[in-house]
């Protein structure tokens, strides 16, 4: 049986998909992040010899995750208007390098994290409709963004509400607080009847 086929690449990916999550949510990589991977992208090509058409190549490309940020590059203070799931590729390639997890898991952390990042108003909309008494951007950022991925799953895949919700309330008590279990549970189970009721 593959990594893939026992789950164990969809629970790395959904740990890793959190730590993105959370690391973008703490603003620890975001535009000027991605401002100054667009400028290094660019300046490679252009010292870059020109290269035959795609379909010619015989050689692999390699992408550059070097995303340090150059104020020089940048510009100190330059507001960079990007594309949410482009500022998440970037900060998704920073933040895994540190990682050591199968490509599958990989893969599957970067659909999670391109599809919350592409529809985090809507989800943070969902998440606070069902938190009673609780606005998203006062929760704890670990429960937030694991709500956020939760209701993601129960929105926008067929994975099965048992294995997302009891996913969701693994990464909230390996990484939350003591009360983010059951927090992540209720709020989850609310979502999921509202989502999924047949």
């Amino acid at each position: 049986m593959s990594v893939a086929e026992s789950g164990e690449g969809r629970h790395a990916g959904r740990e890793v998909a959190l730590q993105v999550l959370y690391a973008i949510d703490l603003g620890e990589t975001g535009p000027r992040d991605a401002a100054h991977a667009r400028a290094v992208k660019a300046a490679e090509e252009a010292a870059a010899p020109p290269r035959a058409p795609r379909a010619m190549r015989t050689e692999p490309t390699k992408r550059s995750t070097a995303v340090e940020v150059d104020a020089e590059a940048v510009g100190e203070g330059a507001v960079v208007d990007l594309d949410p799931v482009e500022a998440s590729g970037v900060a998704f390639d920073r933040i895994v390098e540190h990682f050591d997890v199968p490509k599958v898991a990989m893969e599957f952390a970067r659909r999670l994290v391109a599809g919350v990042a592409s529809r985090a108003s809507e989800l943070d909309e969902l998440v606070g409709q069902h938190a009673r008494n609780w606005r998203v951007e006062r929760m704890a950022a670990v429960d937030r963004n694991v709500l956020r991925l939760g209701a993601f799953e129960l929105r926008e895949t067929d994975t099965p509400v048992p294995v997302v919700i009891d996913e969701a309330v693994d990464l909230a008590r390996r990484f939350g607080s003591d009360t983010s279990p059951s927090f992540v549970n209720g709020v989850l189970d609310a979502i999921a009847r509202e989502l999924r009721a047949a």
